[in-house]
């Protein structure tokens, strides 16, 4: 087993929350506003409003910009889907996933900031295209190495090829990396097609549910530090 010098993660989901997708947050904070619509309806007027964002940000956009222009656009899906548009709801509902976001760079800002000590650290996301502006924006940017983003590479996780730009970029080979992801199938397939280690990050309940499972898994990222020593 070869020592590892190099770790890349996942964005959404993976540094700014405990493994839990953006969709997921986004449908508990519309749930909370008294959207009465079940995640399996959700789920397609989020995918719709994710992927019209693709290419359509400027690269400079922040994460302040990128989420409010999901939440407008997801309120624009539910509109054509029946429910009651309410740009108010929308921008609450931004607001209140920022700050969420916020609270969880700042406990894992030190983390990222210890692993960078030992290790060469990445990013690799399926993104808009404003990956490094929304890292820059969170204060996280000084500590990559590569910020790896789906639209500017031309190739979405789990396809190889994003996550050899993201190695190649930090001269790094792939039997010495890790992958750390909230997704089984974008991070941990991803990575395993690349030749890495995979740790997932992901909740205890789904952690559960996934028997069979036999990833290296953690609840939150400070556990790396324990993991990864």
């Amino acid at each position: 087993m070869h020592a590892i010098g190099t770790v890349l993660f996942d964005f959404g989901g993976t540094l700014d929350a405990d493994g839990v997708a953006w969709k997921e947050r986004f449908h508990a904070l519309y749930r909370a506003e008294g959207l009465d619509l079940c995640a399996e309806a959700f789920a397609p007027a989020f995918y719709a409003a994710d992927d019209a964002l693709v290419g359509a940000l400027a690269p400079t956009s922040g994460l302040k910009e990128t989420v409010h222009a999901l939440a407008m656009g997801l309120e624009a899906e539910l509109k054509r889907r029946g429910a009651a548009p309410d740009s108010a709801r929308g921008r609450r509902v931004a607001s209140r996933f920022l700050t969420e976001m916020s609270l969880a760079f700042a406990r894992n800002r030190p983390v990222l900031k210890a692993l960078g000590e030992r290790y060469r650290l990445g990013v690799v996301s399926n993104f808009y295209g404003n990956l490094e502006a929304a890292c820059e924006s969170a204060g996280l940017a000084p500590l990559f190495g590569v910020v790896a983003d789906s639209h500017r590479v031309g190739a979405e996780k789990p396809e190889p090829a994003i996550f050899r730009a993201a190695l190649s970029a930090l001269g790094a080979a792939p039997e010495t990396a890790v992958m750390v992801g909230d997704s089984l199938r974008r991070d941990g397939e991803g990575a395993r097609r690349s030749g890495m280690r995979f740790v997932w990050i992901a909740p205890h309940d789904v952690r559960a549910a996934e028997r069979g499972v036999s990833e290296v898994a953690v609840t939150e990222l400070p556990e790396l530090l324990d993991i990864l020593a």
